[in-house]
């Protein structure tokens, strides 16, 4: 039986909170772990087809978990002016606000 497996680094200047916003979705045969300003994910499989399917569905969650994290630090960024309110995520939590961008995004 063939095994394959394969690994896709990207760089973010938020990798943490990308790699968090993918690992969720993850399947099995896949891990994804963030390293500095990197996000590596290795996934294997026996089947081409499958494995091929796991990279196309990763790398349109990855566009979309990029985006909500870039808009989740430019968010962050505006309410952090506000002296009210220096750390306005803390209170709401981070998961909260990236799944709202996230909805709006897809909604889109």
């Amino acid at each position: 039986m063939m095994q394959i497996k394969g690994r896709i680094t990207t760089v973010h200047g938020n990798a943490g909170c990308v790699a968090s916003a993918l690992a969720p979705d993850n399947l099995r045969s896949m891990t994804t772990t963030a390293d500095s300003d990197h996000v590596i994910t290795v996934i294997e499989g026996s089947q081409l087809r499958s494995v091929i399917a796991s990279v196309d569905d990763y790398l349109m969650n990855l566009v979309i978990a990029e985006d909500a994290c870039s808009s989740f630090s430019q968010i962050s960024a505006d309410l952090s002016g506000n002296n009210d309110r220096k750390t306005p995520c803390r209170s709401c939590g981070e998961k909260t606000v990236v799944k709202k961008i996230i909805r709006r995004k897809s909604s889109r």
